[in-house]
């Protein structure tokens, strides 16, 4: 039986995808980039395009889907998508069949991972994060799923309280941001309640998710010009330094395994 595994295939602002691993199937959480990148971050994840099951989307900005339209012209398998979210894709012949459509709130069954959307903070025409629950012979275990969220809601925070696992986005640095080379106007939108996570922010619910039991913990979708992945690293590992907990910072252009020592 092959084990629980987690991976970033790349994570950032040119492009997003993960794969969970369980003992019966994959799925991947977004599709971004191109359909020639991620087969090779697949590749490298020991994970053959044709062992993918179902993809779903988190919203859609182009990070997030642009290789859906070729990827899905020679593995065809359903994506979920928030309905408001479609719009982007339903012009095109190869995903359009495979699109199936959801209200913010919903639940898939796939191979033995049971996926449950919540809805999270970000300015687009939809955006959710994901809670995946996987039976194994020691427990149900729980992965939460949560990037481009402008603040940490009380849904967002919710959902990921209690999970084993967590993918949490640790964008920007405040001082880097409102000191870096972005146009005003991006960098109210990035800081804004509907932008991205600061690595601050990220920071303080990581250490509310450690106390309630998250055990291993990636942070993700790095802003390239406004943060680096020693200082996000770093704030989270000051934050969390009361806790045992596997830290790790999703690469932009490689693959990065999560740590599920201890939790399996």
């Amino acid at each position: 039986m092959k084990e629980v595994r987690i991976h970033s295939l790349y994570s950032g602002s040119t492009g997003n995808s993960f794969l969970i691993r369980s003992p019966k199937g994959c799925i991947l959480i977004d599709a971004g980039k191109n359909a020639k990148r991620l087969c090779a971050a697949l590749e490298c994840a020991e994970t053959s395009p044709d062992e993918i099951r179902a993809i779903f989307i988190t919203h859609e900005h182009s990070d997030h889907i642009g290789a859906l339209n070729v990827f899905l012209k020679k593995h065809p398998v359903p994506v979920h998508i928030l309905e408001r979210s479609a719009y982007a894709l339903r012009n095109s012949q190869s995903v359009a069949p495979c699109l199936r459509l959801h209200s913010p709130l919903y639940t898939e069954q796939v191979c033995d991972m049971t996926i449950t959307s919540f809805p999270t903070p970000h300015d687009s025409e939809g955006s959710v994060g994901y809670l995946i629950e996987i039976p194994t012979e020691r427990k149900c275990l729980r992965i939460g799923y949560a990037t481009d969220i402008g603040h940490v809601s009380e849904t967002v925070e919710r959902s990921l309280l209690g999970c084993d696992a967590v993918i949490l986005e640790s964008n920007h640095d405040i001082d880097m941001l409102h000191t870096g080379p972005y146009p005003y106007p991006l960098k109210q939108r990035i800081a804004s309640r509907y932008g991205h996570l600061s690595n601050f922010d990220s920071a303080a619910l990581a250490a509310r998710l450690c106390a309630t039991g998250t055990k291993s913990l990636m942070l993700a979708h790095l802003s390239q010009e406004n943060n680096t992945p020693d200082l996000a690293f770093s704030v989270c590992q000051n934050a969390l330094r009361d806790y045992e907990v596997a830290l790790c910072v999703a690469c932009p252009e490689r693959v990065t395994e999560l740590s599920m020592e201890g939790i399996l």
